[in-house]
């Protein structure tokens, strides 16, 4: 699949979640929910690098973003702490 389709998949199936999504009266998130996700981060970024070294960069590209998501998801509800590398960082 060409990286211009599947970035067309993502946005639709998106799109229509926003238009479908209900949002529940009371939350709670458990550490052994914490976990579970941070579970899928850890899955996602290894198939991520699975994926980068059989060459198929798009379905690579795709792992690590949903995994970014989740870890950014976890920080914007502040369960967790984190920060990104910054570029300059990433450059050493």
């Amino acid at each position: 699949m060409k990286l211009e389709n599947l970035i067309s998949k993502y946005i639709n199936s998106t799109e229509k979640v926003l238009k479908e999504i209900q949002r529940k009266d009371e939350v709670n998130i458990s550490n052994e929910d914490i976990d579970n996700i941070i579970k899928y981060v850890e899955d996602y970024l290894k198939d991520a690098k699975y994926y980068r070294d059989q060459k198929k960069l798009d379905t690579s590209l795709t792992s690590i973003a949903y995994c970014e998501g989740l870890l950014d998801a976890l920080r914007l509800i502040g369960v967790v702490n984190f920060d990104w590398t910054k570029r300059e960082e990433n450059k050493k």
